[in-house]
């Protein structure tokens, strides 16, 4: 957060100070923006005492600034493996991205092949071949996985770590504008159970909504996978007009479910269409479940809506025993709802109440106090509490444009370090 805030305010050289000094978020963020006023010399000054200790990430960064000054094989070598075969596979997803940024896609892809055993670098092949003219050669490699994954659960082999196949193979046919062909391999293997994870459902209910597939969207919303499938159907139905339809369908299928997974779609709906009272009500039978409440998400939408007031009504209809079983969460919301709402008195008058245990109440209390312009009061709050991080501290100062005495008075990593093995 800190530094994304130095760099929105464009703060770089107080960036390069910070990375002077230790800090390596602050070095990396430096060396970014430096690259892209196409500075590349001083860029690599402030990484190169990072790379001379050994901090990997900092070589990374200092080849990917290569890269962007055209120092191509220059970049390649710098962090190429010694031995492809014996790196480990986050070095070898780095260096196959590096790869493809250098316009080597084909070389990336084989660095990539001999390790398509692992879900997320399955993930990363098509990720880092999307746009690069190489469908076809990676469906050739998503299909050996994706028939391991088909039959892993005849075979009862719950822990295959690329059950990602199939979606990705759905998901590669589709760009590469086999739509039909996307549908009707996922929607086979479904009806068949030849998949391990809900992840394959999602994944083909998000194909058929894209693509306007409604027969197979109905038929997966209202079948027997309707706890993934229905909201996909119901969103479809409103987008085309049928918002009375969804509307339907999500209350007699609430009405026959017991965990209560079709509230929130419903919710959804309902508030999108403006009635927002009815949304609320939808919500209301699960605020005080232990599991399945949808309390917090009522309340986001409230404030997103800028309806404090009624956010601050539901939370104030909770009783002394969930207020004391979800006290922190309880606690912190009322104050942030109170400051949004602009009540400020009451917020600080609120906050004096509880107990000075509860999580991140000075926090809540130094935004309430910033928030009715009493900056100075916040920071002195902030400087003074015990649970408080130094850069909590900072970044109030960078907000209000002190963002000079914020970098002084941060304590270097090394003080950070020491802090925390001795104090």
């Amino acid at each position: 957060m800190l530094v994304d805030l130095l760099v929105e305010q464009g703060h770089v050289e107080l960036l390069v100070r910070a990375a002077s000094r230790g800090a390596w978020s602050c070095a990396k963020a430096a060396a970014r923006e430096l690259g892209k006023m196409a500075e590349f010399e001083r860029a690599q000054g402030v990484l190169e005492p990072f790379v001379e200790v050994g901090w990997e990430p900092a070589r990374w960064a200092a080849a990917d600034l290569m890269l962007q000054a055209g120092r191509i094989q220059q970049a390649l070598d710098w962090v190429r493996p010694e031995d492809a075969d014996l790196a480990s596979e986050h070095v070898c997803h780095d260096f196959a991205e590096l790869l493809v940024k250098a316009g080597q896609v084909d070389d990336a892809i084989a660095v990539l092949t001999p390790r398509l055993d692992r879900g997320w670098l399955l993930s990363a092949l098509v990720e880092l071949t999307e746009g690069q003219s190489r469908d076809e050669r990676v469906l050739d490699l998503l299909a050996p996985k994706a028939e391991r994954a088909r039959s892993a659960r005849g075979e009862e082999r719950w822990n295959l770590d690329a059950s990602n196949a199939q979606d990705l193979q759905g998901q590669v046919l589709e760009r590469a504008g086999r739509v039909d062909e996307a549908v009707r391999v996922l929607r086979a293997d479904i009806a068949a159970g030849r998949f391990l994870v809900q992840n394959t459902l999602t994944a083909y209910a998000e194909l058929c909504q894209r693509n306007g597939r409604m027969d197979e969207l109905r038929e997966l919303g209202i079948g027997e996978h309707a706890h993934v499938g229905l909201p996909y159907y119901a969103r479809a139905l409103e987008d085309r007009g049928q918002a009375d339809e969804a509307e339907t369908v999500l209350r007699r299928f609430m009405a026959a479910d017991e965990w209560g997974r079709f509230r929130w779609p419903l919710i959804e709906l309902l508030w999108r269409q403006g009635r927002i009272a009815e949304a609320v009500e939808v919500g209301r039978p699960t605020f005080d479940h232990h599991d399945a409440c949808l309390l917090d998400g009522v309340i986001h939408l409230l404030s997103e809506a800028g309806r404090f007031d009624d956010a601050l009504a539901i939370l104030d209809e909770r009783d002394a025993e969930y207020i004391d079983e979800h006290a922190s969460w309880f606690h912190t919301n009322r104050i942030g709802l109170l400051g949004e709402a602009g009540r400020y008195e009451e917020a600080l008058a609120y906050a004096k109440t509880l107990p000075t245990n509860v999580y991140e109440l000075t926090s809540s209390t130094a935004w309430i106090l910033e928030q009715s312009g009493r900056v100075d009061e916040a920071l002195g709050l902030l400087r003074a509490g015990a649970d408080v991080e130094a850069w909590e501290v900072a970044a109030l100062l960078i907000q209000h444009g002190r963002a000079e005495e914020a970098m002084d008075n941060m304590p270097s990593i090394a003080e950070l370090r020491a802090a925390s093995r001795w104090g």
